[in-house]
């Protein structure tokens, strides 16, 4: 396979991603950092690092939209729940033991 198609593949997987992120408004970030160690966060955390990187400036709330699909303010106004604490400590248990995302 050559670079290019690797590239967009890899490009069309990760708005795959992002869209099944952005209809699964259901699963909580603390959710996915205590399965699977990384959250929409991250990923827009990620997508903004990876555009400094190529000389694009980009403030984090622009990113937290391209992954929210919508402010993040307004996302979380709509779809974030508080934590329970079992979800809490499991999160600051796993936290503490891995490297940070």
């Amino acid at each position: 396979m050559d670079d290019k198609t690797r590239t967009e593949l890899e490009a069309a997987a990760f708005r795959r991603l992002v869209g099944h992120l952005q209809e699964r408004v259901d699963v909580q970030n603390i959710d996915m950092m205590n399965l699977a160690g990384f959250c929409r966060n991250c990923l827009s955390r990620w997508y903004r690092e990876e555009a400094t990187a190529r000389g694009i400036e980009m403030a984090d709330p622009a990113a937290r939209e391209i992954v929210y699909g919508m402010p993040f303010d307004q996302w979380k106004a709509k779809y974030q729940k508080d934590a329970s604490p079992e979800k809490k400590a499991a999160f600051d248990k796993a936290h503490a033991a891995s490297p940070k995302a």
